[in-house]
């Protein structure tokens, strides 16, 4: 939505693996702005980009690279969890130390320090199995709130309130 409404975007979005991109002409997009559930999906999505964003500069400000690294691998536990892609608490991680450090502010050798320190704490495995979720969110301060992944749904109250889902 961001291309949509500035015209030219300020950054640039890569991925680490392949992947479909789709391109919608804007005046499809503002005739699906008029539906009202893909309007509130839309702005569901805003919201949860600006949680996350709220998420991160917390967690580059506040935390250290350990507590960084383990944020992370709660987050990615969470969402891949939600599609079905963790296993006995076991999801791919196709990525470098390198990319890893980028995504982190960290430097490769930190990320390193920070992977073996996680390791020796028994909070993550060699192929980033996660024993204890728990453990691990609680570690990382990972309260999963941000992410919204209830999908902004709504139920509706018999007085015609609206209340989560």
């Amino acid at each position: 939505m961001h291309i949509f409404i500035l015209k030219a975007m300020d950054h640039s979005i890569e991925t680490l693996s392949p992947c479909e991109m789709v391109a919608i002409p804007r005046a499809r997009v503002l005739e699906l702005t008029g539906r009202p559930a893909v309007a509130r999906a839309l702005c569901w999505s805003n919201l949860v980009d600006e949680a996350t964003l709220r998420e991160w500069l917390v967690n580059l400000g506040q935390r250290d690279a350990v507590q960084r690294i383990a944020h992370l691998f709660c987050e990615l536990h969470l969402r891949l969890a939600s599609v079905g892609l963790v296993r006995d608490g076991e999801f791919s991680l196709p990525i470098s130390q390198s990319e890893l450090g980028d995504t982190m502010g960290l430097s490769t050798v930190h990320v390193n320090r920070a992977l073996q320190s996680l390791r020796r704490q028994g909070l993550i495995g060699l192929v980033l199995t996660i024993p204890d979720i728990d453990r691990l969110r609680k570690f990382g301060g990972f309260n999963p709130n941000y992410l919204h992944l209830e999908g902004g749904k709504t139920d509706r109250s018999p007085t015609g309130g609206v209340r989560p889902g």
